[in-house]
């Protein structure tokens, strides 16, 4: 039985995953910012060990609230980051791109490298991020989106480069979805996964100790065509 926290989880990926590992009889510590939802949570899986902690991933207390969390789940061996999240910004209205930037990037930074050196110190543990797609360019009608997402792609990447040169006993994984059908409206459309296809295939690749992961595997496609085209073509199709 793994130990597992997944930072963001009241809702879509992060609550689909944690009911995937929840189901495995792993232990789960979910985190979120609404404490109705992760009470109900709580009670629906009453009697499992089920852990729940409200606190707002970007607060400046998140590191101690991450720390309540590991303390009462006796340790960690899986921690993912699934805070955050993003829609178009037509308005570029500054709060609204610094609160997703806090949410997506900042909450991240806050609280990975102390995750990466506690598993250092443990000698095993593994980091994952839920980044999106859009890491792999700017987008023009979701710029703080596609660029938070950016950077924690690159933040994962260098610790995954850190660890292997250092050789820690630290797994990092980068989850990158394209489009997930959150809501679970079931839409039969090719390019969106539906939530609970997601979070299994973000699990298992997690389990799988994939350095990275394009979730559904058609997705590792639209990136690689994202990265290839001018800035020029790009800007006539996004």
């Amino acid at each position: 039985m793994h130990k597992i926290i997944i930072v963001g989880a009241t809702t879509g990926i992060g609550r689909a995953m944690a009911n995937y590992w929840v189901n495995k009889g792993h232990a789960v510590g979910i985190t979120g910012r609404t404490a109705v939802a992760l009470q109900s949570y709580a009670q629906q899986h009453a009697g499992k060990p089920v852990f729940t902690r409200c606190w707002d991933a970007a607060a400046p207390d998140s590191l101690s609230q991450l720390q309540i969390l590991i303390d009462q789940m006796g340790g960690v061996d899986i921690w993912v980051y699934c805070a955050g999240g993003g829609d178009v910004t037509p308005r570029l209205d500054p709060r609204q791109e610094l609160d997703m930037f806090g949410a997506n990037a900042s909450g991240f930074v806050a609280l990975a490298p102390y995750m990466y050196n506690y598993f250092v110190q443990q000698g095993h543990g593994h980091l994952a991020v839920i980044s999106s797609v859009a890491a792999n360019r700017g987008l023009q009608a979701a710029p703080v989106y596609s660029a938070s997402k950016a950077f924690v792609s690159n933040y994962a990447e260098a610790l995954w480069i850190r660890a292997r040169k250092l050789k820690h006993p630290v797994k990092i994984t980068d989850i990158q979805p394209g489009f997930v059908d959150s809501r679970q409206n079931h839409k039969p459309h090719f390019w969106w996964v539906p939530l609970p296809k997601a979070a299994t295939q973000i699990a298992q690749a997690i389990e799988q100790g994939k350095k990275r992961a394009y979730i559904s595997r058609r997705w590792a496609l639209a990136a690689w065509l994202m990265r290839q085209l001018p800035a020029g073509v790009l800007s006539k199709i996004t």
